[in-house]
């Protein structure tokens, strides 16, 4: 599983016209998920984003976390995240997750990011065609993946 984690002052999904979700202070999650992904995966990722101290504390140090800040949570699904480029120029998706995989996983992220920051996370629709709008704060962005704990 991956991660693109960028502190943000406000963040917004748009489809068909429509926005779907908007955001102030807080976190745009872009989140890739690999055929080879669990559950465990999504708590470790879960427990790590929640704690991230990323955000200013009096002095203006980054020392604060989301829940510190009371910040909010946007989430999109990114298969493109799990891209292979190595041949040709054309991108390969073949390690992104089916989404009969994909959909409970990135369910199951949305629904414990929720209960381990103690307030609801906005988000994206699963495979639309969707129009992020972000203003990345800093800019501070941060990429997790499951894969390399270390």
């Amino acid at each position: 599983m991956r991660a693109v984690i960028q502190r943000v002052s406000s963040a917004s999904v748009t489809i068909n016209g429509e926005v779907k979700s908007m955001i102030g202070l807080g976190f745009m999650i872009l989140l890739g998920i690999e055929a080879a992904d669990t559950k465990e995966d999504a708590d470790w990722l879960c427990g790590k984003i929640a704690q991230l101290r990323v955000f200013a504390d009096e002095a203006g140090l980054m020392n604060k976390n989301l829940q510190e800040v009371d910040g909010q949570v946007l989430v999109v699904s990114q298969f493109t995240l799990h891209a292979s480029y190595k041949k040709g120029n054309r991108p390969s998706f073949i390690k992104a997750a089916r989404p009969e995989l994909a959909i409970p996983l990135y369910e199951y992220f949305i629904k414990t990011l929720s209960q381990t920051i103690n307030k609801p996370v906005a988000t994206g629709v699963f495979g639309a065609d969707m129009k992020v709008a972000i203003v990345n704060d800093g800019p501070v962005t941060i990429l997790m993946d499951t894969k390399n704990k270390e």
